[in-house]
């Protein structure tokens, strides 16, 4: 497995790291588990996907959005601990916000699960859960933690 190889075939690159927009920290290691902060649709420091799904935004730009979420985490996990070091991925947390009508939050959350297994390969199987929420910050339509298991420095 090797993600930078990965990521070029799908012709994708890794965002620049974004920074925690209060007190805490973008990655948090506790023994062997790394846990990933929030990451939002944001490529580059500019905001992108923000409105509601199924109102502003269709369930292919979630599907979209989570992806670039997904390359944000990956881009948290390649700065802060190294893709040498990934034993894999454990678990994801999807959030998302929506119209009172839409209810396709699993196909959104499929951004980040195919994209994971793309890149990571049999490190990237995960389990995960999906939470609707009222509203996200800076009116972001998704939103995607991660815990990863690592080797020792």
């Amino acid at each position: 497995m090797n993600p930078l190889e990965n990521l070029q075939k799908l012709k994708l690159r890794l965002p620049e790291v974004s920074t925690p927009g209060g007190n805490y920290v973008s990655v948090n290691i506790r023994a062997n588990i790394a846990y990933v902060a929030i990451q939002f649709p944001i490529l580059n420091e500019e905001y992108l996907y923000q409105g509601r799904l199924g109102d502003e935004l269709s369930t292919e730009d979630g599907y979209h959005a989570m992806e670039l979420c997904t390359l944000n985490v990956l881009a948290q996990i390649n700065n802060k601990v190294g893709f040498d070091r990934l034993v894999g991925l454990n678990h994801i947390d999807i959030y998302f916000q929506a119209g009172n009508q839409w209810d396709e939050s699993p196909k959104v959350a499929n951004g980040a699960s195919d994209l994971f297994v793309k890149i990571l390969e049999e490190k990237g199987t995960h389990s995960r859960a999906i939470f609707g929420v009222q509203s996200l910050p800076r009116n972001f339509s998704v939103g995607l933690t991660a815990s990863f298991t690592i080797t020792e420095p």
